[in-house]
């Protein structure tokens, strides 16, 4: 019987191969790593800023609106970290905007906020530490929940208690995906998604959790109308 030889073309296809074998699992290897890197995934992520910021003075205290820092979070995708120029309006010090008006001069000698003076001075950014940071391969558009009637409260926590801004939730898939298949839990009036500390309540006055199925039940729900959010994979993984 004739011997069977493999043409020569076999070698540099099994090479090919194992080659785009080992390729693609590098990337889907890179891939896993970032999803679940620490700054991503891991709940009590607390970075250290280069300005100590206290957003329980400043959204708790005194009631500065999310939005006056953020003020992108209901036309773009992303929530806008503040220029030092709003920072500037209170802790400018001495400086005035083109000679138009003068800044704030709240906490004018701090040392705490020789950076910011320094970025207003010299127009370099002061470089601050992200928190929740998503992977790049997942999309995900702030303004679209904004408006949908999604609160700061339900991925960032009661941010007007923070000292330090601490990632309160996991920011998994699988978190994301049961937010999107019972989306009452989390709804409210979209003109009051910063309002971080309201809490509604049902028929007998007791407290509605939010992420709850009685919140959902007995509040969420009737803001469903105009919501119709998508758990397909092309959603996030554009």
């Amino acid at each position: 019987m004739q011997e069977f030889h493999f043409p020569t073309w076999v070698n540099k296809f099994t090479f090919l191969l194992v080659a785009t074998a080992i390729t693609v699992g590098g990337y889907l290897a890179t891939c896993l790593f970032a999803a679940i890197h620490p700054t991503i995934i891991n709940v009590g992520h607390q970075p250290k800023q280069p300005v100590p910021f206290s957003h329980k003075l400043h959204a708790g205290q005194l009631k500065l609106d999310c939005r006056y820092c953020h003020n992108t979070i209901e036309r773009t995708a992303h929530a806008a970290i503040p220029a030092t120029a709003t920072c500037g309006n209170c802790h400018g010090g001495n400086r005035t905007t083109g000679g138009e008006r003068d800044l704030g001069v709240v906490h004018p000698t701090s040392t705490l906020l020789e950076p910011i003076r320094s970025s207003l001075e010299d127009g370099d950014p002061v470089l601050w530490e992200r928190v929740h940071d998503l992977p790049d391969f997942v999309y995900f558009n702030h303004a679209a929940h904004i408006n949908g009637g999604i609160s700061c409260v339900s991925c960032h926590g009661r941010i007007d208690k923070m000292e330090v801004v601490t990632q309160v939730e996991p920011m998994s898939m699988k978190w994301c995906l049961d937010c999107h298949r019972k989306p009452e839990n989390h709804l409210r009036d979209p003109s009051m998604v910063t309002q971080l500390d309201f809490v509604p309540v049902d028929e007998n006055g007791k407290q509605l959790e939010v992420g709850s199925d009685a919140y959902g039940e007995h509040y969420g729900s009737q803001f469903l109308d105009n919501v119709k959010p998508n758990i397909s994979c092309s959603t996030c993984h554009r």
